[in-house]
């Protein structure tokens, strides 16, 4: 009988071994009271994947548009850039409650810089902003959990007499990222994160052609208005709201505006819509002139070309006789309102 227990009393002590030891191991078990944790090195770069050299290169071509092309490329110098001021690095659970577990932002001011990082072992989903800290229009929400990390415009201006907002554009280019990660004990572990851009520019170049005016603004809409991290995916309102352009300083006659937002549907969304009997255009530019006579011209120029992260688009053409926006490009679609609520008030301050 004596054997026999040592026998049991040893069989229950190993069981026990076991348990305690399946418990500090697995990743979806409670690891608050576990001490392993694992030492690691993350590398974080910036890559700037972009057209904009090809577009400038491209459509800015005479030398009255080289000037336009030097003085747009400062006025984003900002935007498309691979520098990084600072990132929000968030470390998440991978079970059911994908709550965060680790969170710190620090100031990164290069494009590419590595941390050393004390987790406990386990499985994590990495995800990490640059630039979201002095960006005046989008902010990082819902970041407490993975799945509803996102990046989200603020809610626009509402004009009076309008059911459209309007925005700034964007002040940074803001980029992100998403990894897997699992963190062992006792192993040198170097994880390379690289984030890629969220947003983009649009740009329109006028040619007067003699035409006076008092005041023009220039608005782009279509765009996503959330983009949400960890699965990498646009959130399109069904009323889009106006981005206002910025009026880029040039040294000759020719008007440059410019808008920084989200990227447009993509063209497989382009062709749900001309199913469904909407209009073709993925986004669109706004122009609203006001002649020497106070009456307004909108003009709408619809862009059937998706405007991607990290991309560039520019449009030109020159004005007509009515205040009209006349496109170059054959495949922009164009409509024009003549005395458009003349009087109204169409660009709030912001």
């Amino acid at each position: 009988m004596r054997k026999r227990c040592d026998f049991v009393e040893w069989g229950v002590c190993m069981l026990l071994m076991m348990t305690c030891f399946s418990a500090c191991s697995s990743i979806d078990d409670d690891l608050s009271n576990c001490n392993e944790e694992g030492q690691f090195q993350t590398d974080y770069q910036l890559k700037l994947v972009t057209n904009m050299t090809t577009e400038l290169k491209t459509q800015l071509t005479t030398m009255t548009e080289l000037s336009v092309a030097g003085s747009l490329e400062t006025h984003l110098k900002n935007i498309f850039t691979d520098f990084a001021h600072d990132v929000d690095l968030s470390f998440y659970d991978t079970d059911s409650e994908r709550e965060r577990l680790k969170h710190d932002t620090p100031i990164m001011n290069a494009n590419q810089k590595s941390y050393t990082l004390t987790l406990p072992m386990r499985q994590y989903l990495h995800l990490a902003v640059a630039n979201i800290a002095e960006n005046a229009v989008v902010g990082l929400t819902g970041d407490e959990y993975s799945h509803t990390s996102m990046l989200k415009q603020s809610i626009p201006t509402v004009p009076e007499g309008s059911s459209v907002g309007v925005l700034p554009s964007h002040t940074t280019g803001l980029f992100t990222a998403r990894q897997a990660m699992e963190v062992l004990e006792g192993v040198d572990q170097t994880f390379n994160v690289r984030l890629y851009m969220a947003n983009c520019a649009a740009t329109l170049v006028l040619d007067l052609k003699g035409q006076t005016y008092k005041d023009i603004k220039v608005y782009g809409t279509g765009f996503a208005n959330e983009f949400h991290i960890s699965d990498s995916t646009y959130v399109y309102p069904t009323t889009s709201p106006l981005i206002r352009a910025d009026k880029v300083a040039t040294s000759n006659d020719l008007l440059c505006y410019c808008t920084v937002n989200f990227p447009s549907r993509d063209a497989i969304l382009a062709s749900a819509q001309r199913r469904a009997g909407e209009k073709p255009s993925l986004w669109q530019l706004k122009v609203y002139l006001t002649k020497m006579d106070d009456s307004v011209t909108e003009t709408v120029l619809d862009i059937t070309e998706p405007l991607k992260a990290g991309d560039l688009k520019i449009i030109k053409g020159s004005l007509d006789d009515e205040g009209a926006v006349r496109p170059y490009d054959s495949t922009v679609g164009v409509s024009v309102t003549l005395d458009w609520n003349k009087g109204g008030t169409y660009d709030p301050e912001l």
